[in-house]
């Protein structure tokens, strides 16, 4: 039977000799092109200046994160001007900070779009992993020192897709990741094990192994009676990595966006077995919220992830996925004129690379990458200083909307200690981050050796192990802008040793990022509608709290400078 095929992309595409790869793409049609449309969008006051965002329309999930000749290499999703079917862009950086372009690397035909996948590092080779659209998974193999040439194998799809004339296959083909052992590559296949109920499915994973990368056989799932996700979740953009001694899973969710299992590997069943489940988001992915990540280790073995954010306001003509999150016809009108107006067209961006250590056997280190120093300016600096019950503090020498701040507090005796950052002097705009000492779920054991009870939890026969504290991120007063699409505050747990709090917020004009104690992160993305909404402000609730230190930076614009 003759394979489904669709036409060549309409976006050219050239090779590049393996020497003097630098001095061709000075001269390259597209890298010019790409470097007026950065430029033409830089006038964009929602456009970031120390994130990564793609040059030209749209972002979609980041893909193919790797270290290779020196450097670090970031692949994305693209759809661009000529061809609205998704490509994967490139980008390239010394430090995983300052990003440059690199011409398209893999271009859709004989698939109808190139989407999520994972690259694996060889001595001589990269090897990409795909999923490609209407057809099946795909490879495709680069030798060259920047990764320009891009070459499918003949025998693509290795993993196709089915047809009416063959019996449904007990697997999904969807999204996949690659790894190798013992000579042998294993691959992954995103998807779900359904049940009777509409929506109702499992996320779960399929596992696939290869001598040669063509032909390739199916085990079994990689997952067995996985209990932390939620019924109508699945598993995409999967990236199984090792991280200390253990190994993490990390996914999307279509329904509940970014997260990750912890556990262990089981390679003689090649089995994986979750033990911890942790949350990049907390809601759901649109609008404004974390989506799928791309991930790689670094030399130290820890895992360098990063993850794309959705938009929460119309800014792409052609792709403007927002208006089908409305129920009303009249909104999706509005929404759908508000981007046909819009004058630059792009929507997604990329969080911070952070890096992810193994803490203990359950828990995780989640912080920014070192290099993120690179980009301080201006730096200032307050220290012990008492934060007088119920009276705002305004931080009147530390404003701006492209600044880090790295805060100190111990909040006892207040349980609440609220930061505003992205206000206007009248508060028409702000963006509020809470921290509730002490206010989350408490985990309890039962007393040791009490011949009472030993299988039983109450407050008389246990004692708390643990008391989570709280975080969160209300952007429910972030914009005044009447095409904002508001998202429910954040709300996640955060662990807390002694009561000594850090904050090391990042705001960058349109997406904010907080770092808890290295062991939380929480991400929106916010559009403050006016110009004077650059302030910064604290408040202790109801007692006093003590600001120990508070050292606040401008970010150099990795675009500019």
């Amino acid at each position: 039977m003759q394979k489904k095929s669709y036409p060549d992309s309409l976006v050219p595409k050239y090779t590049f000799s393996e020497e003097n790869q630098e001095l061709l793409l000075k001269e390259d049609p597209i890298i010019k092109r790409m470097k007026k449309a950065r430029n033409d969008k830089s006038k964009d006051l929602f456009r970031p200046h120390f994130h990564f965002v793609n040059p030209e329309n749209t972002l979609n999930d980041p893909n193919g994160l790797c270290f290779w000749n020196g450097a670090w290499h970031l692949f994305y999703q693209v759809r661009p001007p000529e061809d609205q079917r998704l490509h994967w862009g490139h980008a390239v950086s010394s430090d995983l900070v300052h990003w440059r372009d690199l011409p398209y690397a893999l271009y859709p035909g004989p698939e109808n779009g190139c989407y999520s996948g994972t690259v694996l590092i060889e001595n001589e080779r990269a090897i990409a992993i795909y999923h490609g659209t209407e057809i099946g998974n795909m490879v495709a193999i680069a030798k060259d020192p920047l990764l320009l040439n891009w070459e499918k194998i003949e025998a693509n799809p290795v993993i196709p897709f089915g047809n009416e004339s063959e019996p449904p296959k007990p697997y999904g083909i969807f999204d996949p990741c690659i790894w190798e052992k013992n000579e042998t590559y294993y691959a992954l296949s995103a998807g779900i094990e359904e049940n009777n109920f509409i929506g109702k499915h499992k996320a779960t994973t399929y596992l696939f192994r290869s001598k040669d990368l063509v032909h390739w056989e199916y085990l079994h799932q990689f997952i067995d009676n996985e209990k932390f996700t939620l019924e109508g979740d699945d598993i995409a953009c999967p990236y199984f990595l090792p991280i200390g001694e253990k190994y993490i899973l990390l996914f999307f969710s279509h329904m509940t966006g970014g997260q990750y299992f912890l556990g262990e590997y089981d390679k003689i069943n090649d089995k994986f077995i979750p033990h911890k489940h942790g949350l990049f988001n907390f809601g759901a992915t649109f609008p404004g919220g974390v989506h799928a990540p791309s991930a790689t280790n670094d030399e130290d073995g820890n895992v360098i992830v990063v993850l794309n954010m959705n938009p929460a306001k119309p800014t792409y003509k052609p792709d403007n996925y927002l208006k089908s999150f409305l129920d009303v016809e009249e909104d999706k009108k509005r929404f759908t004129e508000s981007a046909t107006n819009t004058q630059y067209d792009w929507d997604q961006l990329i969080t911070l690379p952070r890096k992810l250590s193994l803490k203990n056997e359950s828990e995780i280190f989640i912080e920014p990458v070192e290099t993120i120093k690179s980009l301080r300016k201006h730096h200032s600096r307050l220290e012990n200083i008492n934060l007088e019950a119920n009276k705002e503090f305004y931080l009147d020498h530390i404003s701006g909307n492209t600044i880090e701040l790295v805060l100190n507090i111990v909040p006892k005796p207040s349980a609440l200690f609220e930061i505003f950052v992205l206000q206007s002097p009248n508060k028409e705009e702000f963006t509020k981050i809470s921290f509730y000492y002490k206010r989350g779920l408490i985990y309890r054991a039962p007393f040791e050796n009490d011949f009472r009870a030993n299988r039983i939890m109450s407050t008389a026969l246990s004692r708390p192990v643990n008391h989570e504290s709280i975080v969160t991120i209300d952007t429910s007063n972030s914009s005044v802008l009447p095409d904002v699409v508001a998202r429910p505050p954040e709300i996640a747990p955060v662990a807390v040793d002694g009561n000594r709090i850090e904050f090391q917020i990042f705001i960058d004009r349109s997406i904010i990022e907080v770092f808890i104690n290295k062991t939380q992160c929480l991400a929106v993305r916010v559009y403050p509608g006016l110009n004077e909404s650059v302030g910064c402000s604290m408040r202790s609730r109801n007692q006093d709290s003590h600001l120990i230190s508070l050292d606040a930076w401008e970010m150099k614009n990795i675009y500019k400078e």
